[in-house]
Order: C-alpha cells, then structure tokens, then sequence
C-alpha cells in the first residue's frame, strides 16, 4: 500500500506588472507567476517590460515559473513574445485549437470557461497533450479576470489531468474552493490586488498562498 504523498498546493500570480510584484510573489511560495499579453486587459504588460520582469525572476528564483497568457493571438504574435520574452508556458484563453496551442513547443495550458453546458471530457480529450487545463468562469464578454467565481458543483471529479482552478478566488474563499474541488493548483488575480488592477498586495499574495498550502 503507497502512502498518500501530500503535495503543497501550486499556486500562480496572474497578471503580474512589475518586477517587485514578480519577486514577491515568489517569495511568498508561488509556483508561478503570469505575464498578461492580451491587448485588452487592464493588466497587459509590454513585450518589453515582460522581458524585464522574466528575466529578473529568472535569475532570482528559478523555479517559479513564467507563464504568458494569450487570447487568440495570431501565430506571429506568440512566436514574437517567445523571440524576445523568457517563458516556461504558454497559457491560452481563447479559442485556440489543440493543433495552434502545440505549435511552439512549449507547455501549454488551455483555459475552459466553466458553465453547465461545458462537455469537459471531449475537451479533455482534445487538450490532452496539455501541461494542465485552468477552469475559470464563464463570462460573455470577458476572457478570464473577472473576479467572479464559478459554480464548484461542475467541478469533474475523476480527470486525469493536472485541473487549476480560477475565478473570484481571495485569501478567505480559496481554503474552501479547494477543499471542494481538490484541484493541482490554483491562479488568482483581482484577488490579491486592491484599487489599482495589476499592482499586487503584498500582504494579500502572501495570505493568499498560506490559505491555499494549509488546507
């Protein structure tokens, strides 16, 4: 009989715009960080100023990952930030295919957002050369950030792939989100920000991943 080897939650900080952020967010135990290149977002950052932020926590702490966040972005796009921008995975919101999101050889997670409708084991089997798939709430107009929560109950329950949850998670709701969904990792944005969106809290980020590893 194996023991159940209890491993400490992977938690990412989405939508990092600074160096600072970047470096806290690794000090406080995150496994990631991501870096937002989609034009619409309040938290977009430049391809220069990814590259700054990268290249920093790289060298700071290796083995937080940097992720770069895409939505529908053209081929040209992607292979220009991956030109210029240190990235571990590629993280797509948009209506990517399975064949568009191995294109770069890089991991790769696909983000689904969640809704009753959602077939998640055809999607699962589409996305299965994924690294992970992030489940995040459904909104019409938004692709992802919304600061709203999704309905845990659609949670799949027996999936062999790495599932991260997202969506409306902050330090007082993430120990029971998790509890419920038992998921690989979690990503939160919005939630550990206060007025200005993409100026992370220091005292939210480090509260947030204690919540998420202490469960």
């Amino acid at each position: 009989m194996t023991a159940h080897v209890h491993r400490p939650m992977w938690c990412k900080i989405c939508g990092v715009t600074s160096v600072i952020d970047a470096k806290e967010a690794a000090d406080a135990g995150a496994g990631a960080i991501g870096l937002n290149f989609y034009a619409n977002s309040p938290r977009v950052v430049s391809t220069e100023a990814a590259l700054g932020i990268s290249s920093a926590l790289g060298e700071y702490a290796p083995n937080c990952e940097r992720i770069g966040l895409f939505v529908n972005h053209s081929e040209r796009e992607v292979r220009a930030v991956l030109k210029d921008v240190p990235l571990d995975i590629l993280q797509f919101h948009g209506e990517e295919s399975p064949e568009f999101c191995e294109l770069f050889d890089v991991p790769f997670i696909k983000v689904l957002r969640m809704r009753p409708d959602v077939d998640f084991t055809l999607i699962e089997k589409q996305y299965e050369s994924a690294w992970a798939l992030l489940l995040d709430t459904y909104h019409p107009t938004e692709a992802g950030g919304t600061g709203e929560t999704f309905d845990w109950r659609l949670w799949p329950k027996n999936s062999q792939t790495k599932l991260i949850l997202a969506g409306g998670l902050t330090a007082e709701n993430v120990a029971s989100a998790i509890a419920q969904t038992a998921p690989f990792g979690v990503d939160v944005s919005g939630g550990v920000e206060g007025d200005v969106k993409g100026v992370k809290e220091q005292q939210l980020v480090h509260r947030f991943i204690k919540e998420a590893k202490n469960v």
